[in-house]
């Protein structure tokens, strides 16, 4: 494993007004990874993606996050879940007056590096390059979903 993978306990990555904060990344025999993410109210999300070879569940710690799978819609409170399974088109949100706070396990594990490299995209100055954003999606095994995968 790339020593320069391994997140810091402490490291947040902030991708405008969304954080993640990697708590174990695939290592050894395991393939699986958790973050805990903070999404703010009516905050950036990313754009609703698959993720053909990673499944992922979703558990929330504190607020309401709403989460689609497919075509099932839920606001997801405290204690909640919901799993995504691989190649399913999922999104979330947080049009709520609280901030959310989930912890989000994949596996296999997409990896810190991945929202290292899309905090650095949208990090600059003007709007984000939107190739750029697609480009490491994919590099990392997401992909991002058709406006007409949308809502079908």
């Amino acid at each position: 494993m790339n020593q320069a993978a391994v997140p810091a306990a402490d490291e947040v990555i902030r991708i405008g007004d969304l954080q993640i904060r990697y708590l174990s990344e695939a290592v050894g025999g395991c393939r699986m990874g958790c973050f805990e993410m903070r999404v703010a109210p009516n905050g950036l999300i990313p754009p609703p993606h698959s993720h053909p070879g990673n499944e992922e569940l979703v558990y929330v710690l504190e607020g309401t996050l709403r989460y689609r799978v497919g075509e099932s819609i839920r606001d997801l409170g405290p204690g909640d879940s919901m799993a995504t399974p691989c190649g399913e088109v999922h999104s979330f949100s947080n049009p709520h007056a609280e901030p959310v706070r989930a912890l989000v396990i994949n596996t296999p594990d997409i990896g810190v590096d991945y929202f290292r490299e899309i905090a650095s995209i949208m990090g600059g100055d003007g709007p984000p390059d939107k190739a750029a954003v697609v480009a490491t999606m994919r590099k990392f095994g997401l992909v991002p979903a058709s406006p007409a995968s949308v809502g079908r």
